[in-house]
């Protein structure tokens, strides 16, 4: 058999293992512990946009995690205090020059803080790991958006998204939901604006709210405290002053599978030991989600995800 060969040269493997034991030094000066949560899982996260990957294992439907999220929240609903995870995560998801079904993540909480301080501290790592990422641009999903399409996302007509949503990309919009095409436009219209550089935008549209609190920003306006982390025009991560309310989580639960159902896909349970820990009463906090390998093509100037990873197959 040929292509047995690793996918990224042996020099790029060295500095990935370089970035790993940064990071967990990094933490550790920090005080943050390292947690080893479990990769499979009974339930996978209802949310929409992410299909999880089922296994039989033991005669038993298993998801593969598409993210430590629920366990870590259960962690911190022990009293474990501040936490991180690097760890191997999966996703039915395209396979392409950015994404990979398999993938690393760095995945950590902060009892306490809210997403500011968290962005402050995604700040510090980030300029420990490369000087160039030293200088960060903060903006609002607001001032993004309306740059970039002239239109306030907060208050634009579901019809006149729709409509813009069918110029930036072929086919049919006029039944998607606002959330929908506002990814969509995000997608197409705002991130090729993100082209150079560290950005972090915050304050998102309420109706993406998807496990971060709801607040009202300056203007009076319902947001959510969800922020992203691009670099060079490339979504490295995505955190939240986190929701803790278990019963508002219940609701958004119901929501995500009732639109899962809609949209044609596999139906997914909610994860009643995650509501039962936010029942037990979850910590105020804040948590964020980083993607090593995007992050390893940032710091090397390279555009094809394989090339990061040992392996794809």
């Amino acid at each position: 058999m040929t292509g047995w060969q690793p996918t990224a040269t042996l020099q790029t493997l060295q500095k990935r293992a370089d970035l790993l034991a940064r990071i967990r030094s990094f933490f550790m000066v920090q005080g943050v512990m390292e947690v080893d949560t479990p990769v499979l899982g009974e339930c996978g996260v209802t949310e929409p946009n992410i299909d999880t990957i089922e296994v039989l294992v033991c005669g038993q439907l298993r998801h593969l995690q598409s993210s430590p999220e629920y366990f870590m929240k259960r962690l911190l609903a022990a009293g474990s205090g501040p936490i991180y995870s690097l760890s191997k995560v999966f996703r039915d998801d395209e396979k392409g020059s950015r994404h990979n079904p398999e993938f690393t993540l760095l995945e950590w909480y902060r009892p306490g803080w809210d997403e500011v301080q968290l962005i402050a501290e995604i700040e510090q790592l980030l300029a420990a790991l490369a000087p160039r990422f030293s200088t960060v641009r903060r903006i609002t999903y607001r001032e993004a958006f309306f740059d970039a399409t002239g239109f306030d996302p907060h208050s634009v007509d579901l019809d006149v998204l729709r409509q813009l949503a069918s110029r930036a990309c072929s086919g049919d919009w006029q039944q998607e939901s606002r959330s929908t095409c506002l990814d969509l436009l995000f997608s197409f219209v705002v991130e090729p604006t993100l082209h150079t550089g560290v950005v972090i935008i915050s304050d998102y549209p309420a109706c993406q709210a998807a496990l971060a609190r709801l607040d009202q920003d300056a203007e009076g306006v319902t947001v959510a405290r969800r922020f992203e982390v691009f670099i060079d025009g490339m979504e490295i991560g995505n955190g939240y002053f986190e929701l803790t309310d278990a019963a508002e989580q219940r609701q958004r639960f119901d929501a995500d599978i009732e639109l899962r159902q809609r949209s044609g896909k596999k139906p997914r349970a909610a994860d009643q030991r995650l509501l039962a820990a936010l029942d037990a009463g979850l910590p105020a906090c804040a948590g964020v989600a980083l993607g090593v390998d995007r992050l390893l093509m940032r710091l090397l100037d390279i555009d094809r995800i394989e090339e990061v990873l040992p392996f794809t197959e």
